[in-house]
């Protein structure tokens, strides 16, 4: 079953939680339980470890480390004979707090996709690579600009463009000899160009050739130069197989021709994300330009306001906003306050009294809006900050921006 925008950006933002921690010695465990493992094996042998961690010489790591293990020994019992059918993932250890005080973290995790070996490990950080991985984007091609001048290699990564290796060619453009010199010349310079040519397809070997889920290869440029490269055959057989069968005229042959290239490739390439993710900015862009703001909001306060009306058609959410809304007490005059802030922000002041505020409650900005968004039937999109329309989404409007069903007067 596909994962939803909302499953995606709470499985995010969880590994982004767990992977924050740090441990003051191997005394964090991270516990990995493929689907159909038979529980009570996983539970035997938890009890093993926890036999072994009494050889543990330090008293306070091994009271730390037997302690995560009776904690993921009473929440295995929530399950029954096997594992759920993606498996599921333990992350429970004990951190330090303020001074010397410690607190223990416990996080259970049922991914979206498949685990796919048992593993256990104790260590001072908790191992996320398996779950890291299936945050990554699926989709991967390899790109390629050239004419007789430059070649710049490089990779559609999901929403990212990078580039990887430019190559500037020494083949002559012009002469002014005539006669037998104009032959030998014009020899002379297919000679050069035909050298150039291997230089670049040696250089795709060696970027492209091995890459695990490589979908496809995109060839562009200016001029016939692309055509003639592909038809003679220089690529590597298998390279030569993966490249998408139309090529692409673009103006430049540096890193902007790789963006022209991805650009151009619009239709081929519809159903990634970068595309769509592309016509939903400009969706917005195109409301905002209009002489009346058109139906266009952005901004947390503004988009947030107009979510909770109904009134929000289309939202977007940059995946780099990591916003909360707290609510603060005061312990001196009982004032309390509503505030956004980044994750990292201390508690305020009292706007009365100026006394250090408590924090009585706390949720993320993005979960709410997702709620809101579910109950309204507005859509919602996470818009990856790895792209150009992802950055300025984030930097320009403050990570939201919408498009509206009607005018709000906010």
């Amino acid at each position: 079953m596909e994962i939803t925008e909302r499953q995606r950006y709470d499985f995010r933002r969880e590994i982004e939680r767990i992977s924050s921690y740090q441990g003051r010695g191997t005394e964090l465990i991270s516990l990995y339980v493929p689907a159909g493992k038979m529980i009570s094996d996983v539970a035997n042998y938890l009890r093993e470890e926890q036999s072994q961690s009494s050889n543990i010489k330090s008293s306070t790591t091994r009271k730390n480390v037997q302690s995560a293990i009776s904690s993921i020994l009473s929440r295995l019992k929530y399950y029954k004979m096997l594992a759920p059918d993606h498996g599921i993932a333990f992350f429970v250890g004990t951190i330090p707090k303020n001074g010397d005080q410690t607190t223990m973290v416990q996080h259970v995790i049922e991914p979206p996709e498949p685990i796919g070996t048992f593993l256990y490990r104790c260590d001072s950080s908790f191992y996320l690579d398996p779950l890291k991985s299936m945050l990554e984007e699926r989709d991967l091609f390899g790109l390629l600009v050239i004419d007789r001048k430059e070649a710049t290699i490089g990779f559609l990564r999901g929403q990212a463009i990078q580039m990887v290796k430019n190559m500037q060619s020494l083949v002559p453009s012009k002469h002014r000899m005539g006669g037998q010199s104009s032959l030998r010349f014009e020899r002379l310079i297919e000679i050069a160009a035909n050298e150039y040519f291997k230089e670049v397809a040696e250089a795709c070997s060696t970027i492209f050739l091995g890459i695990k889920g490589l979908k496809g290869i995109l060839v562009g440029g200016p001029g016939g130069t692309k055509d003639f490269f592909v038809k003679e055959g220089y690529l590597h057989y298998e390279l030569q197989s993966k490249v998408v069968d139309t090529l692409f005229d673009t103006g430049y042959t540096d890193e902007y021709g790789l963006r022209e290239l991805v650009e151009n490739a619009r239709d081929k390439l519809k159903d990634l994300d970068i595309m769509k993710q592309k016509a939903l900015v400009e969706k917005f862009m195109t409301e905002l330009r209009k002489q009346d703001g058109g139906l266009a909001a952005y901004g947390i306060r503004e988009v947030k306001a107009s979510l909770d009306m109904g009134a929000v058609a289309l939202l977007l959410v940059s995946e780099g906003l990591k916003k909360m809304e707290r609510v603060y007490t005061c312990g001196s005059c009982g004032n309390v306050q509503n505030e956004i802030q980044s994750e990292e922000a201390e508690a305020p002041a009292c706007g009365r009294c100026g006394t250090q505020m408590s924090l009585t409650s706390e949720s993320d900005i993005v979960d709410e809006m997702f709620e809101t968004a579910e109950r309204m039937g507005t859509e919602i999109e996470l818009i990856s900050d790895a792209s150009e329309e992802g950055k300025m989404l984030l930097n320009a409007f403050g990570g939201l921006a919408a498009v509206l069903r009607y005018r709000t007067g906010i």
